[in-house]
């Protein structure tokens, strides 16, 4: 690149952040930071009536919150602020005043009842919609008795009813419309406030964007802002349009799919590491069998030309087995970190941390292996954190053994487990393994009936490292509980 790459995340705050913005936004991101150029942040908050309160710390918070760090916007600022588009309202005016004067957009004056009925007659006669450029070529006088009526009009641009309009889509290679298809678009509303078409023209211009990467939905969009850039003098950015992110059963993404917004995936228990890789993912590939990358390593080879044009399916299981994967690289001093917010959440994780946070550290790497959310940890520890375990006592009993032989043989474990010494899982292991043979039992009917009794589960973590984490005294109270329940 013989220029400054520059590219921008422009959301509108009506809402907060899903997985398709967060996309866009990544794409943006590390397409610039591929090239060692500029990513902006500029909030197009020109649509009062549909603004959100909330929804740009929402948005800060999201993008701060993945390690998508801008470097210039509306809170750093920089050299073509502002970045808040109802700040910049000046300029849209200026612009459409322009287009106006040298004939390339014209005043509309039509009532939303004229245009309601227009679509109407359109929709009966099974033509596509689109205005019908009643206002396009009215005379000075007729202009005139327009604004004497005090009507306050509405700015459109004169697209050509003829001829094509070419462009090469930096993932969809060149792309041809036809501009008979192609209404006269509003590029200002009547109360002075642009649209998205006349708006982000104007602020692409004049913060020297040089690549504009956007949803699927906008690509037919495209030829009217294509011609807008040549009716106003400028050079147009490079323009890519990303596929559409769909749901396992290739319907539209939605909530049911597991697609919430960005810091719902946080609250879940989410690494930003994978939950970036994963979006990454969503559209854009290395090869065909990688899939855990460093954010260094995305950066480093992502491309525009590894983007497919087909859709993208959003799969939460592999969200979840790659959150699980990103766990598993943990050290345990940043395991214990990222996890501690979550069990302070959980009342018996809670207390058992402000109990004695050294024993909750040594019970923490037991859950690392099995975990896919941060949020899965409490409840695959609980029982680490609770004295007195619920249970059936008819989990204690293995196949083939019966009550009489499971309190027999949990008897003479703890009588083992007693003399243990150090407790520790090797000395555990060597204590209780040789006591299967002895009893005439197999190793799983002895190791399930102590993992039960020690537990309340019959799937935990390594059996003998977990011994050891409860550590002698609360590992032979619960065998003695498991015997009085079996008694009783």
């Amino acid at each position: 690149m013989t220029d400054q790459v520059r590219t921008r995340y422009a959301p509108s705050p009506t809402g907060f952040p899903h997985i398709g913005n967060i996309r866009t936004a990544l794409f943006e991101w590390l397409y610039a930071r591929h090239y060692g150029g500029k990513f902006l942040l500029r909030i197009e908050d020109t649509d009062v009536a549909r603004t959100v309160p909330g929804s740009v710390d929402a948005i800060m918070q999201g993008l701060r919150w993945i390690g998508m760090e801008w470097d210039e916007g509306p809170d750093i600022g920089g050299p073509y602020g502002p970045y808040y588009q109802s700040q910049r309202l000046p300029l849209y005016q200026a612009a459409a005043k322009k287009l106006v004067e040298e004939g390339k957009a014209y005043y509309c004056y039509c009532s939303p009842e004229r245009l309601d009925k227009m679509r109407q007659d359109q929709a009966a006669r099974k033509q596509p919609p689109g205005y019908d450029r009643h206002c396009r070529d009215l005379s000075p006088q007729e202009r005139a008795d327009k604004e004497a009526q005090g009507i306050k009009p509405v700015v459109r641009f004169k697209m050509p009813d003829s001829g094509q309009t070419r462009f090469n889509d930096m993932i969809r290679g060149e792309v041809v419309f036809e501009n008979r298809i192609q209404d006269d678009h509003v590029l200002l509303k009547s109360d002075g406030f642009p649209t998205y078409h006349l708006a982000h023209i104007v602020d692409d211009h004049a913060m020297e964007i040089t690549h504009v990467i956007r949803g699927e939905e906008w690509l037919s969009s495209t030829p009217r802002h294509l011609m807008l850039w040549e009716a106003m003098g400028y050079v147009p950015p490079k323009y890519a349009h990303l596929p559409l992110i769909l749901g396992p059963d290739r319907s539209k993404l939605s909530k049911r799919h597991g697609a919430v917004s960005i810091m719902e995936y946080a609250d879940q228990g989410y690494l930003p590491d994978a939950l970036l890789n994963f979006i990454t993912l969503l559209g854009w590939s290395l090869d065909d069998k990688t899939e855990i990358m460093s954010r260094e390593e995305i950066i480093k080879n992502f491309s525009i030309e590894r983007v497919s044009p087909t859709a993208a399916i959003f799969n939460m299981e592999k969200l979840q087995w790659m959150n699980g994967m990103y766990i598993r690289t943990l050290t345990p001093d940043r395991f214990f970190e990222v996890a501690k917010p979550y069990l302070m959440k959980d009342k018996d994780a809670a207390a058992a941390l402000q109990a004695d946070e050294g024993y909750v550290r040594l019970a923490l790497p037991l859950a690392q292996d099995r975990a896919r959310t941060l949020v899965e940890i409490a409840e695959l520890l609980r029982f680490f954190f609770t004295e007195t375990l619920e249970y059936d006592a008819k989990l204690l009993i293995e196949k083939n053994m019966t009550l009489e032989n499971t309190v027999s043989t949990l008897e003479a474990a703890s009588q083992r487990i007693a003399g243990a010494a150090p407790f520790d899982a090797e000395t555990l292991e060597k204590v209780l393994r040789p006591m299967a043979a002895e009893l005439g039992l197999k190793t799983g009917q002895l190791f399930g009936a102590i993992r039960t009794a020690v537990s309340g589960r019959t799937a935990t973590p390594p059996l003998f490292q977990m011994m050891a984490v409860l550590g002698k005294e609360r590992t032979m109270r619960r065998i003695t509980a498991a015997i009085e329940k079996l008694k009783s």
